[in-house]
């Protein structure tokens, strides 16, 4: 009788700790000594995806986290896409990422001012999308950093940039300042992107907004550099300084040679650009140039901007640029 319950005893201390065994097994370290990515597909079941996870050596045999995930998982189905396996997760915490569906994030990003034929050549360079794309209408796509799973489309993305955009404008239309001498968002927009590409400091976007509203406002031309080669590259880097003879060209988009807004943006403008048109600074300015520093010297008159102009050159001859 005695030898009978020292038997069951260790019956039952060899139950429990091959319980702790499996239970460390299942919730202890796993065998990757790396991060991993595995693509879970469309449709996949959970033998599907134990058979990625062991080819990419995130457990060491398939069967077993069946088995295990059933008896010690949750119940909740696996789903699709593209994760990533930090080096010695544990297969319960692998089964708890795939239920979670918390899949790699990528991003692809469109700094403010980009034209759209670059926003397509930076949709076409990631490669984890998928399908050709002409280049968007410009003006069309917020600027921003917007992620996406491997195997997205490239429509897609542009999709939800336009969305991005649209939603924003009319927004920021509805609370913009009375009086203001754009009369559409189609306008502002326009405007936006020219502001966008004529300064890159923040601080002065709400000024050169105010320097174009008010030469509008006088029917002036607004003689902005970047108008004069829009036509020519469509947005891409000149490399070059402007040649004369494009200054003079009559065209949708030169506005040495034109009296009011082009016929459409020449980049994508960014939300501040936007918001400086559409509650520009108070400021009877009409003229800006470079000021040495990386901003510009604004001036109401002609004459303070031709002083400004002759220090700017005299800056430019001091330093060889």
């Amino acid at each position: 009788m005695r030898k009978l319950g020292c038997f069951t005893l260790l019956i039952v201390l060899a139950a429990i700790i091959g319980f702790f065994g499996v239970l460390h097994m299942w919730s202890g370290r796993g065998p990757l000594t790396r991060n991993v990515t595995v693509t879970v597909a469309q449709g996949s079941t959970l033998a599907g995806a134990s058979e990625q996870l062991q080819k990419a050596g995130a457990i060491t045999s398939a069967s077993r986290f069946r088995i295990l995930a059933k008896v010690l998982g949750a119940s909740a189905p696996i789903k699709a896409g593209e994760y990533r396996i930090p080096a010695h997760l544990s297969q319960a915490d692998i089964l708890k990422l795939l239920q979670g569906g918390r899949t790699l994030q990528r991003f692809v990003t469109i700094p403010e001012g980009l034209p759209s034929v670059i926003v397509r050549d930076v949709l076409m360079k990631a490669t984890e999308l998928k399908g050709n794309i002409a280049a968007p209408a410009e003006g069309s796509v917020m600027p921003d950093s917007y992620s996406f799973d491997r195997g997205d489309t490239r429509a897609g993305i542009v999709a939800r940039m336009q969305k991005a955009m649209n939603r924003y404008l009319a927004d920021a239309w509805a609370k913009r300042a009375p009086g203001i001498v754009v009369k559409t968002p189609r306008e502002a927009l326009i405007l936006a992107s020219i502001v966008e590409k004529e300064t890159g400091k923040p601080s002065e976007r709400s000024m050169v907004a105010a320097v174009y509203s008010n030469r509008l406002k006088r029917g002036m031309m607004l003689q902005a550099d970047p108008t004069i080669i829009y036509p020519h590259t469509f947005g891409r880097p000149l490399g070059r300084r402007i040649p004369p003879p494009w200054i003079h060209e009559v065209n949708a988009y030169n506005t040495y040679a034109m009296v009011g807004l082009p016929s459409g943006p020449i980049c994508n403008p960014g939300r501040a650009s936007i918001d400086a048109v559409l509650n520009p600074a108070r400021s009877n300015a009409l003229y800006f140039v470079a000021d040495g520093s990386g901003g510009h010297v604004f001036a109401d008159t002609l004459d303070q901007h031709n002083a400004n102009v002759m220090k700017w050159r005299a800056f430019r001859k001091e330093h060889g640029i």
